[in-house]
């Protein structure tokens, strides 16, 4: 297939999820593994990765300003230190970063001594506790598991896992969301507002169907709704506080991967998808696979708070 067949099949696949209420490219950069979208209001950005890639994207809010970085390693999420300093989950360590230059230092080895793994998905608690997950190289089952850092001080929450993704807070800090995609399993679990650890045990909150795809990253609104990307799936799906599917919204990419709020006042809902293991047909017949979309309605989405590191 030629590069204008390319582009007409991208443009009516485009027509096709507006028309059913799906998303609109935010950016089209056509990450390998695209992951970890955070949006940072004091400089009007987004940023994401390309984990397999190696990069760091960022983009202004209005879609301006795109920029693309090189990365030493692999990495997969961020969180915001303060205007001048992010820090970055990575394949060895939590590193920070200096936005104005793009320096990176490591500030806390995170299974340095485990080459099989690399980092996951991640999200900031209302305490400013950071949760980040690893995963094996290749998934391998049993391989993953969830951290919790704040303040210098790492601990080990879950072990044994699979593909630990949808790592999000209710606004209240009292709740907290966590998948395995490997399970299909969305799980939800009681916290302590005050340090974002657990206080109870996980319950069961969704389990995927047969076509439902595997559940990936998630963020939870100002309302409650946890809006999870369907890896396999093409679609963000929106649950309410009971575990109730209450919405589904197309992507023109099936490897939908982790959705995030942005814009001045967080209404905007973006995503970040991939091509990983698509050959040249495969990614022939979904051009825009890898690419970032926004949702074409208004949220009444939430920022991440500060992560705490001192």
């Amino acid at each position: 297939m030629g590069i204008r067949d390319g582009e007409e099949r991208t443009v009516a696949r485009m027509e096709e999820a507006r028309q059913a209420g799906g998303a609109e490219v935010f950016s089209g950069v056509a990450c390998e593994l695209g992951e970890g979208p955070h949006a940072s209001p004091p400089l009007g950005r987004l940023f994401w990765f390309d984990i397999l890639g190696r990069r760091l994207h960022e983009q202004g809010f209005d879609g301006g300003g795109a920029r693309s970085h090189a990365l030493p390693f692999m990495a997969s999420a961020m969180a915001t230190v303060d205007a001048d300093r992010q820090l970055l989950a990575a394949e060895d360590g939590l590193y920070l970063r200096e936005v104005a230059d793009g320096r990176l230092t490591l500030h806390r080895p995170l299974e340095a001594d485990r080459p099989d793994t690399r980092s996951n998905d991640a999200r900031t608690h209302p305490s400013g506790a950071f949760w980040v997950s690893t995963i094996g190289r290749d998934a391998e089952p049993g391989r993953a598991a969830v951290y919790w850092y704040r303040a210098g001080e790492l601990r080990r929450l879950y072990a044994g896992l699979t593909i630990p993704n949808a790592i999000a807070f209710s606004a209240d800090g009292g709740t907290g969301y966590l998948a395995d995609g490997g399970e299909g399993t969305i799980w939800r679990i009681p916290l302590d507002p005050a340090t974002g650890l657990p206080s109870g045990d996980r319950r069961l909150f969704h389990r995927a169907g047969g076509d439902d795809g595997a559940p990936d990253g998630a963020v939870v609104d100002a309302d409650g709704l946890l809006w999870n990307a369907r890896y396999g799936a093409g679609r963000i799906d929106a649950f309410d506080g009971e575990g109730r599917r209450v919405r589904s919204v197309a992507l023109p990419a099936r490897q939908a991967t982790c959705p995030a709020f942005a814009g001045a006042d967080a209404g905007m809902l973006v995503a970040t998808t991939a091509w990983q293991g698509m050959d040249a047909a495969a990614r022939a017949a979904e051009p825009a696979a890898g690419m970032t979309f926004r949702l074409p309605f208004r949220v009444r989405g939430r920022f991440d708070p500060p992560v705490r590191i001192a």
